[in-house]
This record gives C-alpha cells, structure tokens and sequence, in this order.
C-alpha cells in the first residue's frame, strides 16, 4: 500500500516541478536569469544547456547579460537564444552577450498569462494520469490476490488526497507567476 502512494507522491512532486520550471521561462517583464534554463547550445560538437557554458546575470531590471566561459562562442550562444523564441533579442557586444528586456504591454501581459494557464493546466493533467496510473496498479494488484478490497479503497484514496493536494500546489505556482506577470 504505501508503496504505491509514495511512488504516487514521488510521480507527482516530479510533475508540479517540472511545472515551476516552465513557468520560470514565462516572460514578465522584468530580467529573470531563468528566462534562460531551458536554452541549449551546441558547442564542441555537442548540445549542452546554456548555463554550463557561460554565466547569466541580471545586471539592471530589464537587462541580462550571458558572459561564456569561453569567447568564441559568443555568436553561438546568440543564436541559440534567438532559436530558442524567447521573445527576446540576443546582441553579441564584444566578449558578452546581451538582452534587453523590453516592458510588456498589457495585451502581452495577459498572452503571458494565458501561457502560464495552458501549462497550470497541463500539469494537472499529467497529475490525474498519474493518479490513474496508480490507481490501475492497485486495481491490479487486488485482482491478483496480494491486496484485499479495504486496501484498495484505502490506497485510492490516499492516491485521490494526493492529487487534489497537488492540484493545489499547482494552482498556487501559477497564481504566483500571474501576480509576478502583472506586475509593472
């Protein structure tokens, strides 16, 4: 029983992450370093995530500023963000790679907002496969015999509890990106 609801908790505390990490790449206005996570490039013949190839900072409110560990791939860098679609435009400056972040209007605020939405959504949908998933396991498990009908009520909803909890949890990361995005 209870491996089933911890591989449950497990599966769906992988899901609100991965959801706060897309909402980490949302546009809002302001320089966010993690505007940039999901951004990879490819140097010395292999595809390797921007971080690991150069230092992202935040100098002023609406600039960042990527300097590579090694110059040369300056433009390189610069494409990769532009392929990325960001909404941003890279500048290779020299040895540095700059992006100033434009304010947003109110109709692109509330794009933004509408992004934030689809992927609160699609988090919780990859929560309730899961809690079907688990749910199908011990349906399973009680048909062949290793686990008694009060057990199964038990786990489904012990596998019910954790989703509307994650649910929620999702609900709240959004609702904080939304207030982030509004913000001017």
């Amino acid at each position: 029983m209870a491996s089933i609801l911890d591989e449950a908790k497990e599966k769906m505390n992988g899901a609100l992450e991965h959801l706060k990490t897309d909402l980490k790449s949302i546009r809002t206005g302001r320089a966010n370093t993690s505007l940039l996570d999901g951004v990879m490039v490819e140097v010395y013949g292999s595809l390797v995530k921007l971080k690991e190839v150069a230092s992202i900072t935040a100098p002023e409110a609406r600039q960042l500023l990527i300097t590579p560990y090694d110059s040369k791939n300056v433009n390189v860098i610069a494409k990769s963000i532009e392929k990325a679609d960001l909404g941003v435009t890279p500048m290779a400056d020299g040895n540095v790679v700059r992006i100033k972040i434009a304010p947003m209007d109110e109709a692109k605020r509330k794009e933004m907002v509408k992004i934030s939405h689809k992927r609160r959504e699609d988090g919780k949908i990859t929560i309730r496969n899961i809690r079907r998933d688990m749910n199908e396991k011990a349906r399973k498990q009680k048909q062949e015999g290793i686990l008694p009908e009060d057990q199964l009520k038990k786990i489904e909803k012990g596998v019910q509890e954790l989703t509307d909890k994650f649910c929620q949890l999702a609900d709240e990361a959004t609702t904080l990106k939304e207030k982030e995005i509004m913000t001017i």
